[in-house]
C-alpha cells in the first residue's frame, strides 16, 4: 500500500508566491521595454523560468517530494533547456 501525505501549505505562502509572480511579472513588462540584443530572450527565458520554479515548487508541492523525483524532474527539464538553448544559437547565427 502506499502512503498519502497530505501537505498544508498555509495561505500566507500562496499569496507571497501570488505577490513574487506578479512582481516577476512586472518585471517582465519592464525589460522588455528596453533593446538588449540577443540577451534579450536569455532575460525573458530566466525570468520564466524563475516564475515556473515557484510554481513548480509551492503550488505542485515538489519541495515535498522525495529527492529521487527531483532529480528526475531536474534532469528532464536540463534536457529540455539544452534543446531550447541548441534552437536558439542556431537561429541566432543564421
Amino acid at each position: 500500500m502506499s502512503e498519502e501525505h497530505a501537505h498544508i501549505v498555509p495561505y500566507k505562502t500562496f499569496m507571497g508566491i501570488w505577490i513574487a509572480l506578479l512582481i516577476l511579472t512586472g518585471v517582465t513588462v519592464w525589460v522588455a521595454q528596453y533593446n538588449l540584443g540577443p540577451l534579450n530572450i536569455w532575460v525573458a527565458l530566466s525570468i520564466a523560468t524563475l516564475k515556473s520554479a515557484l510554481v513548480v515548487a509551492v503550488f505542485m508541492h515538489m519541495k515535498y517530494e522525495s529527492w529521487l523525483f527531483k532529480i528526475a524532474l531536474l534532469s528532464a527539464l536540463a534536457i529540455l533547456a539544452i534543446f531550447i538553448g541548441l534552437t536558439f544559437f542556431d537561429v541566432l547565427y543564421r
